[in-house]
């Protein structure tokens, strides 16, 4: 059985489960992947730890960022998978987005993404970093997808002087 996994991502979800409405085998088996990122609820820690001392346990907005955080990714997996129309699992994660989506396809037969960048243009600063790393390291194949129309061949830029 092939193992689809589709990134969720706020704004560039809907294209990703169509992708894999339209592409996944009728038998595979789909995940639709949330990466929260861990960064933000730490730095608010920190802050309140660093400011504030730590004599308030209960106060400490890194916690609160961390329960807003999944019920925004519990919310937009719902979403995905009313979209998707089909069983899948919902797997959450929290980390590195490129880490954790990389890990998350080992043994995938298939990982659905799609650009995240500069949408306006043809070319490779249509992909985000992260987004830039998963396509350079996932270990299997990649489905890479517009989330609206692609642009124009002709927003491609001009080839350098020295190659005209």
């Amino acid at each position: 059985m092939t193992v689809v996994i589709a990134w969720i991502v706020e704004g560039t979800w809907p294209a990703c489960v169509d992708a894999a409405r339209s592409h996944a085998p009728d038998d595979a088996e789909i995940t639709l992947l949330h990466v929260t990122a861990s960064e933000v609820p730490g730095a608010a820690r920190g802050a309140y730890a660093g400011l504030l001392g730590r004599a308030r346990p209960e106060r400490d907005p890194g916690t609160r960022l961390e329960h807003l955080a999944s019920a925004s990714a519990g919310r937009l997996l719902d979403a995905a998978a009313d979209r998707l129309g089909r069983p899948c699992t919902r797997s959450e994660r929290v980390g590195r987005a490129e880490r954790e989506v990389v890990a998350a396809a080992e043994g995938a037969g298939l990982l659905i993404l799609a650009r995240d960048g500069d949408r306006a243009h043809l070319g490779p600063r249509s992909l985000s970093p992260a987004s830039r790393f998963i396509v350079d390291h996932a270990p299997c194949a990649v489905l890479l997808v517009w989330p609206e129309p692609a642009p124009s061949v002709d927003t491609i830029p001009p080839p350098p002087p020295h190659h005209r």
